[in-house]
């Protein structure tokens, strides 16, 4: 998947907020403060995704697509990195950009869910 598609994709997330955070290199897509996820380098300066995902669904994914690691400088068991040059599917890469969102927003107080889920 292209990173311009990737960066819409992830910018049109309701309550967004994008940075782009220089000392990394990095874009950190964010709702509230909390990132759902990452779009950089690994240290080779291979483009890759990173994403919060549940620990079981993490795993299947890394068994079943080589180009899918525990998440690049992040915590290994909720957090997947996707290379973005390899063959995971971008339908794939879009569900599991859904399902990061989903976790950051479930987290929040039902107060802020209910201000992101009406804000325009």
């Amino acid at each position: 998947m292209q990173y311009s598609g990737l960066h819409n994709y992830c910018k049109s997330k309701k309550g967004c907020q994008h940075e782009f955070k220089t000392e990394w290199g990095v874009d950190r897509y964010m709702l509230s403060g909390k990132m759902f996820a990452m779009i950089g380098g690994d240290k080779a300066g291979k483009p890759i995704i990173t994403l919060k995902g549940s620990p079981m669904e993490n795993l299947a994914l890394r068994e079943n697509f080589s180009d899918i690691i525990p998440g690049y400088y992040m915590n290994k068991e909720h957090w997947n990195s996707i290379y973005l040059e390899g063959h995971v599917p971008d339908d794939l890469i879009k569900k599991m950009i859904d399902a990061s969102y989903h976790l950051v927003f479930s987290g929040l107080s039902k107060k802020l869910q209910k201000e992101i889920e009406t804000s325009s």
